[in-house]
């Protein structure tokens, strides 16, 4: 896929294809969004693709290895698409995945209880002459909404293998891995037949593609398809007596219908999904649901907004109770370690300087940040798997739409409080170029949970949660306000949000704990250490002195913002890890207890300014990847100047109602 660090686009390159097979058998996963890709990738290779109960969780392409008969084979979860027309940047990166000749067989997952809509991109996929397997997910939802699937039938109609599985309670995948063990899949899927005046048009363009070598790298009748469509993508490729062979019959079809090339043939699409999920579907009485009770009630008019502040009310209560108890206890253990090291240390200055900062960094982690985060991460997990934040994007869609955003903006700014990474990489999913940029320089000010371990560990513990709550609330009017001023000066009408709103589930506790280890893996093996190196790196810097040309060169900025010289050591740091900052903070203060070297002002100023400040090393590589090296440079310069004018703003505010 892409190689170079030029920001993401929503055409896929098809120029490049090389007609050479890779050498190892690969499986793709494909599916719409929200229809347990993931799920099935997870169970078979272990937690290594984020899932979460709401579409678009899925914005890359993610690969895994698993053994069938003794040979190793490639896996891929390919983003989630609703058709092979690429709107967005996921899209067409998945567009790009299956027109390469690397897949050799599809495993086309399908959520069961939406069968007639999930089946118009099956039809797609059959046109694209690989050999395929769907996978009838979810069939417990099917089932309750009164719907039973005759799995011959449809297979009959398709010419592929049908399967059924409940993904989320493991059903049915060893059943779908076990056919792939005992069955040689290399049959391509029938295509749909048409309508006689789309067949003339796409056998035109069919007969002038097989008689040029050109194209021949995909099945003839499926570019054919996106020739008559006018796919962008494929007239890039075509030679000049092609294109116009595809243009006349596109004139010709668009003349007897009246309507556009593409409309037409998604409709035959829609017509053939209808039909096939008629005769292999029987729909009875849907049984009793409660959680159209509790839907009624969470997305009401006025309740859905009351029960949204109450839910992340409780969420921030419950991880700040629960934070501060774990430290409370872990802090006079750390404590007494901290002591006797001291004695273990020797007489040599060097050696207690090495033994102190090693033990200060691993105690910081333990003591401070894994408190915090832990939690956090569980409440982010059982949100995101219970189906409640596709909600909280349908409450807030109006309001981001008179700020000037598209409503789906609030996806990567709701994983945004988890890691930036993935917020920025979320914003694949959104339709155009103005409003990936401002929802990723949104993201970017949105606390993760890195600096969210900064305003507990720091302001709800020395101040209150009562204040914490306030930076919390103060940082969301901030990013409000900073999408409208980002959307007046880059003015563009937003598209209508339209959203799949999946069904409520019991998040399952084997997921939630993956999916948090997961994503505590990051902070294990690479935040952790950089803590430990860094506390060393300060260590030494202030046994040798070093560190005072640090403060000295940032002095002017902590002077501004009225902080302890010393403090300018840790932004340096807070640029490589956000948790670096807090850390690097009780090392140089040279105490555990924060409220002893700063005033009460001051750790709500220096929590403000870590807040909003640079993105860390990680979050710039993927913004230079998604949006580009300029819109980057933008976006930290944007993110480094609002951070002091709000530090310094805080300042004269507390002195002056202090």
């Amino acid at each position: 896929m892409e190689t170079t660090h030029e920001p993401h686009s929503s055409r896929a390159d098809l120029t490049h294809i090389s007609s050479t097979r890779a050498h190892q058998p690969t499986i793709a996963l494909v599916g719409q969004p929200n229809c347990g890709k993931s799920t099935i990738f997870n169970h078979v290779v272990g937690y290594r693709s984020e899932t979460a109960n709401f579409p678009g969780s899925t914005v890359e392409i993610s690969q895994g290895q698993v053994r069938i008969n003794g040979t190793s084979v490639r896996l891929l979860d390919v983003p989630g698409i609703y058709s092979l027309t690429s709107s967005n940047p996921a899209e067409a990166a998945a567009k790009e995945l299956l027109l390469s000749t690397d897949v050799d067989i599809l495993i086309n997952v399908l959520d069961a209880s939406l069968l007639s809509r999930s089946l118009e991109l099956t039809l797609e996929l059959c046109e694209l002459g690989i050999p395929m397997i769907v996978c009838l997910n979810m069939m417990d939802d099917a089932e309750r909404k009164g719907t039973s699937i005759s799995v011959e039938k449809l297979s009959a109609r398709l010419g592929v293998p049908v399967l059924t599985a409940i993904a989320s309670h493991g059903q049915g995948i060893q059943q779908l891995f076990h056919y792939l063990r005992s069955n040689t899949v290399s049959s391509p899927a029938v295509p749909q037949q048409w309508s006689r005046d789309i067949e003339d048009a796409v056998s035109k363009v069919q007969s002038a593609i097989e008689a040029n070598d050109r194209m021949v790298l995909w099945h003839s009748r499926f570019a054919a398809i996106k020739l008559v469509e006018g796919d962008i993508d494929f007239l890039a490729v075509a030679h000049d007596a092609l294109l116009r062979i595809a243009e006349k019959s596109r004139h010709d079809l668009e003349s007897a219908r009246g309507r556009n090339a593409e409309a037409i043939i998604m409709a035959e699409r829609h017509d053939g999904a209808m039909r096939l999920f008629e005769e292999a579907a029987v729909v009875g009485r849907p049984h009793t649901d409660p959680r159209l009770i509790i839907d009624s009630v969470l997305t009401h008019p006025i309740w859905g907004y009351v029960f949204l502040m109450g839910i992340f009310l409780g969420l921030f209560w419950g991880v700040f109770g629960v934070g501060s108890i774990l430290e409370r206890l872990l802090t006079p253990v750390f404590a007494s370690v901290s002591t006797r090291l001291a004695g273990w240390a020797g007489s040599s200055m060097l050696g207690q300087v090495l033994v102190r900062s090693l033990w200060d960094g691993f105690a910081g982690g333990a003591m401070i940040v894994l408190p915090y985060l832990i939690p956090f991460l569980f409440a982010l997990a059982i949100l995101e798997d219970a189906g409640y934040l596709p909600r909280v994007a349908y409450l807030v869609d109006g309001f981001l739409h008179r700020v000037g955003l598209h409503g789906t903006s609030v996806l990567p700014l709701i994983l945004g409080y988890g890691c930036t990474i993935p917020a920025c990489m979320a914003t694949r999913i959104l339709p155009s170029r103005r409003d990936r940029f401002i929802a990723s320089v949104l993201a970017t000010l949105v606390p993760c949970a890195a600096r969210s371990n900064v305003i507990f560990a720091l302001v709800a513990f020395y101040l209150g949660p009562g204040w914490a709550l306030g930076v919390f609330v103060f940082n969301a009017a901030v990013v409000v306000l900073s999408g409208w001023i980002m959307t007046r000066i880059w003015p563009e009408v937003s598209p209508g949000m339209v959203l799949e709103v999946p069904r409520y589930q019991i998040p399952s506790p084997k997921v939630m704990t993956r999916k948090v280890w997961f994503r505590l893996h990051e902070f294990m093996v690479l935040s952790w250490p950089l803590l430990i190196g860094g506390s060393v790196v300060l260590g030494l810097a202030e046994h040798w002195h070093w560190d005072h040309w640090i403060t000295w060169t940032l002095s002017p900025l902590t002077n501004l913002l009225g902080l302890p010289v010393a403090v300018g050591t840790t932004l340096v740091f807070g640029v490589l890890r956000k948790e670096l900052s807090m850390i690097m903070l009780l090392q140089a203060l040279g105490t555990t207890t924060v409220s002893k070297a700063m005033a009460p002002g001051q750790i709500l100023v220096f929590t403000i300014f870590v807040t909003f400040y640079i993105p860390c090393l990680a979050t710039i590589a993927t913004l230079v990847k998604e949006i580009g090296r300029k819109m980057t440079a933008i976006a930290i310069a944007y993110s480094f100047g609002i951070a002091t004018v709000l530090a310094i703003a805080t300042r004269l505010a507390f002195s002056a109602f202090r």
